[in-house]
């Protein structure tokens, strides 16, 4: 899981240039998935994000939970999120791989955000069994990926990205269905409902599915 085009590429500042975004429809997609999981929060809350970035999730979600940690592949990224976050005690950025994580029963809530089970290449059931294993009993695990509706947008997000110099330019021949190739090597695939139910039921834990904002389709899985 080391090979991993966003440690390799789509890091620290690269990554953050991603997210300042001039097109409001994206901006609003962002917006809302933020809010869809800071609704779920509880004041005592512990909350892993595995993917963290340079933790432009966790800084907006810090006031709304006990405890926050953030992993990155990127130690770039963790290195410039805790500059981000510095100002809130009770956000902790560290460099590791989702894969091979070292919790155990230890988190209330753990985020797998903005179609993270992509962008973390690797086996997405295996990805899962280890957010399980770092929730506590009764804990939840909400992973996302975007609604087809959002198809227009996420191409034009891309587009923005290639003319900042973040990626290559979209293959047109290659892109559809989902996914989304550019000229460089790089791939995003998406996750359909279908996708996702089947990774709920393959969990062997109560799981549902949301929409929201007609741009992500949420799994959330609960550890009982």
């Amino acid at each position: 899981m080391s090979d991993n085009y966003y440690a390799r590429q789509l890091h620290s500042d690269r990554l953050r240039r991603i997210y300042d975004t001039g097109l409001p429809r994206v901006a609003q997609y962002l917006r809302a998935e933020m809010d869809f999981v800071r609704a779920a929060l509880r004041p005592t809350d512990r909350v892993l994000e595995l993917g963290a970035g340079y933790g432009r999730v966790l800084k907006e979600l810090a006031p709304f939970a006990a405890e926050l940690v953030g992993l990155d592949l990127a130690e770039d990224s963790v290195a410039l999120g805790r500059g981000y976050v510095r100002e809130h005690e009770n956000v902790r950025m560290a460099a590791g791989d989702a894969y091979r994580l070292d919790f155990e029963d230890e988190f209330d809530v753990v985020l797998v955000l903005q179609n993270g089970l992509s962008a973390m290449k690797g086996r997405p059931e295996l990805l899962v069994r280890e957010t399980l294993d770092a929730l506590k009993t009764g804990g939840r695990g909400y992973f996302s990926t975007y609604s087809p509706k959002f198809w227009p947008h996420r191409l034009a997000w891309f587009e923005e990205q290639a003319a900042k110099g973040l990626l290559g330019a979209i293959d047109r021949e290659q892109t559809r269905d989902g996914r989304i190739v550019c000229v460089d090597g790089f791939t995003a695939a998406t996750f359909s409902v279908d996708d996702l139910a089947e990774l709920g039921r393959s969990s062997g834990r109560p799981y549902r599915l949301e929409e929201v904002d007609d741009s992500s389709l949420f799994l959330i899985i609960t550890k009982e």
